[in-house]
């Protein structure tokens, strides 16, 4: 039977903007080795797969994100994009709690109107000495320079400045991280700070709207400007908005999500 998917435009209210994700809601769990073949055939950041559990409403949903050639262990994007495919798609009321069960453990989505408020871990940064070939490669100097279990963070002088990156993506996949975040304060008054991310060695070599690097980014900028909320840009070609709290050893993101495809697998 044709398996139908959604693809869902995250973290931005017009379509063609922000961060595409396809959905896939499964009736049961399926092999890896496919799941890694739609994801290539997709050739999105990131495709989720859904499978629900006994109570879809109470017990939630396995979830599992997948790139164009890994399995990875946190996507923001894709888990908004699944949360309102979720709900557009009738398989939870509007009102419900959309809970998913990850690699990173129970993440929950929440519907607050137009927007989405997603719970995250946070994810705690560590200043590093990094190897010579990553500023090399983005072809800039830092203010800054620190690690997090996942990626790179690397704070540079000016929200022009991340604007205007072109990094060499080819030196940037030699790297053994996931990705490379690239940060400033915010110049532009609507925004509090601004970043990209860069993750070729996972397949994408820039990414539009990464949720789970604001679980990095939220706590460093907190420490650094001594508050709790932001609204964060992300100026990848497409771009996003998010709104970000750091809440104990959490950070809620909150963004919007419009529909753009819908499609079945033959």
């Amino acid at each position: 039977m044709p398996l139908p998917f959604l693809q869902v435009d995250a973290f931005t209210s017009q379509p063609f903007a922000g961060n595409p994700a396809a959905v896939v809601v499964l009736d049961r769990a399926a092999d890896e080795p496919w799941m890694q073949q739609v994801a290539a055939e997709m050739n999105l950041a990131e495709t989720a797969f859904l499978v629900p559990r006994a109570n879809r409403e109470s017990d939630g949903y396995d979830l599992r994100w997948f790139t164009p050639t890994i399995e990875v262990d946190l996507c923001g994007h894709a888990t908004l994009a699944s949360a309102h495919a979720l709900w557009q798609r009738g398989d939870l009321p509007e009102q419900a709690v959309a809970r998913f069960h990850t690699r990173s453990g129970l993440l929950t989505a929440t519907r607050l109107g137009d927007w989405i408020e997603l719970d995250f871990p946070a994810t705690l940064v560590h200043a590093v000495d990094a190897p010579p070939e990553l500023l090399d490669a983005l072809g800039t100097s830092a203010s800054y320079i620190g690690r997090s279990k996942f990626d790179y963070l690397v704070e540079i002088d000016s929200e022009a400045g991340v604007r205007a990156l072109t990094p060499n993506y080819a030196r940037l996949r030699t790297l053994a991280v996931r990705g490379v975040i690239v940060t400033s304060r915010a110049t532009t008054k609507e925004w509090d700070f601004v970043s990209r991310f860069f993750a070729p060695g996972s397949g994408i070599d820039e990414d539009p709207v990464t949720g789970s690097a604001h679980c990095a980014l939220t706590p460093y900028w907190s420490q650094k400007l001594g508050k709790t909320t932001f609204t964060a840009r992300q100026m990848s070609p497409r771009g996003g908005t998010l709104k970000t709290e750091l809440a104990g050893d959490r950070v809620k993101l909150r963004g919007q999500a419009v529909t753009v495809l819908r499609g079945e697998i033959v």
